[in-house]
């Protein structure tokens, strides 16, 4: 590994400019991801959007982030790290201001895709970044700090969205991120010191098979119920995505260097692992959707009230997770994420059934509340089991796998909740809103239920191959005086499993 920059040659003042700017582009990111949730209904009134379009504004974001992860880190190793990481802000940046000013949704959801290009070299070159400039002995509280402050961007979110919504305009949760993306990107180009990894073949085969395969089926599933699940279009565009996936296979047996080495899924814990955090994240991510336009659309809440009422569900990683993981670490993993993901589904289930608008709002909160806690007994244990399961020095391609599976989870179960909300209500009015509510929410207890049931099969005990412990150190980036064969920095979900704010921020 060759760093132009080692921690011990960075002075304390650059050092406090890293953690700054790596963790505003950071902050930034992630709050807009959570503010976009309660903006959501005026931005489909005012752009005269139907429930497809509303979708693909967030799922063209997660299909670009998630396919785009592991290739900002490849690039970043080569390249330059802070070279692809201005670069990606600098895209970010650019592309919030096309949100802002797009026309229709069809310009808001190009926008959207290459504003999740941008965030996807944003999210796992800032924590390399950070990591690399720190000395070892000063990374734990360093990493604490950036993931603080993503538990802080998630529970803040959705308030934040209803504030600016409500008191300016939905335009302004995009342009708010303009004036400081430039100036982050204006201070990181001088500021932040430069390190590259070992050099490593790019996947884009593999990229751009998945990416095309996702997309694909997720179409199929977008317009299945505006031309009929028999017809030819949704036939063919499903067998279509499903070659595709299966190409992405026998591709991934055959490169030198795959996106997706199909030996680690040999391991029970992370082949069913990841399976469970595309579930977990599924349930999570549609739920959210549904549940925002819910309280707006049918029950008449404003936006500032609705991310009110949707902060017990979306802040209690901050109290729960840590606990959940001290927890975890006297008892087994086991115990915590499956009594965490029957919770989810016990809180999704209490929604879903008691879900009329005759129901008391407090009582949904109260179950969402149930539903939150679930979900954060789990985001610090099944990243952990995964992550646990392979050798050390795979541990930055089994994150980038796990962060992959995550935002996939999210574009799947968005699209097939809003598959089953079309087939029984829709935006029309409050009683429809409702009438396709109950039974798309249903979909996503099915998910979190699965998740349960999959996560039971994860082995309690780590691989041979991997430390019992899961210490701190492999969380962070290598000592490159140390160990230069470890050149792979975690993306963002190794410190998922080390900060449990930052892993709601992936889920919520």
């Amino acid at each position: 590994m060759t760093s132009t920059r080692s921690p011990s040659t960075v002075t304390a003042t650059q050092l406090r400019w890293v953690l700054a700017l790596t963790s505003t582009a950071y902050f930034m990111v992630i709050l807009d991801t959570g503010a976009l949730f309660t903006a959501l209904p005026r931005m489909q009134r005012d752009l005269h959007a139907d429930l497809a379009s509303l979708q693909w504004t967030v799922n063209s974001y997660g299909i670009a982030l998630a396919a785009g992860i592991i290739t900002a880190a490849v690039l970043g190793d080569r390249f330059g790290r802070r070279r692809v990481f201005n670069l990606g802000l600098a895209l970010f940046t650019l592309a919030s201001a096309a949100c802002a000013l797009a026309p229709n949704a069809a310009g808001l959801v190009v926008a959207r895709t290459v504003q999740g290009i941008g965030a996807a070299a944003v999210l796992p070159l800032s924590l390399t970044i950070l990591t690399t400039a720190f000395p070892p002995q000063r990374r734990g509280m360093i990493v604490g700090i950036y993931g603080g402050l993503a538990g802080l961007a998630v529970a803040s979110g959705p308030i934040v969205g209803g504030v600016v919504t409500e008191g300016l305009d939905w335009h302004w949760i995009f342009w708010l991120n303009v004036p400081i993306g430039l100036v982050a990107t204006t201070l990181a180009t001088r500021l932040l010191p430069e390190s590259h990894g070992a050099p490593e073949r790019l996947d884009l085969a593999g990229v751009a098979l998945v990416t095309a395969g996702v997309v694909v089926l997720v179409w199929a599933l977008v317009r299945a119920n505006d031309v009929g699940w028999s017809s030819a279009e949704i036939i063919s565009t499903l067998v279509a995505g499903c070659a595709l996936l299966l190409a992405l296979v026998r591709w991934e047996q055959r490169v030198r260097e795959p996106m997706l080495p199909l030996r680690m899924f040999r391991s029970r814990a992370f082949a069913v692992g990841n399976l469970t955090t595309f579930l977990m994240s599924g349930a999570t991510f549609a739920a959210a959707f549904l549940i925002t336009q819910e309280f707006q659309f049918a029950r008449g809440y404003s936006p500032v009230s609705t991310g009110l009422r949707l902060l017990p569900f979306f802040g209690t990683p901050m109290l729960v997770s840590p606990i959940a993981g001290a927890l975890s670490d006297r008892i087994g993993r086991r115990p915590v994420m499956v009594t965490g993901l029957a919770l989810q589904a016990l809180g999704f289930a209490w929604v879903a059934e008691r879900g009329s608008l005759h129901t008391s709002w407090v009582e949904l909160v109260v179950a969402l509340l149930v539903a939150g806690i679930g979900v954060s007994m789990a985001l610090p244990t099944v990243p952990t089991a995964v992550l646990s399961s392979v050798a050390e020095i795979e541990m930055g391609k089994a994150s980038g796998i796990n962060y992959m599976a995550q935002r996939f989870g999210a574009v799947f179960a968005i699209a097939i909740a809003s598959a089953v909300f079309s087939a029984h209500g829709n935006l029309s009015d409050p009683a429809a809103v409702t009438a396709g509510f109950r039974p798309a929410l249903w979909s996503c207890v099915l998910f979190a239920t699965l998740a349960a049931l999959t996560s039971v099969a994860i082995s309690a005990r780590p691989s041979r191959a991997s430390d019992t412990t899961y210490p701190a150190d492999v969380l962070v980036a290598p000592d490159p005086s140390k160990e230069p064969e470890r050149t792979r920095q975690c993306p963002t979900s190794c410190t998922e499993s080390a900060s449990t704010p930052h892993r709601s921020a992936s889920t919520t």
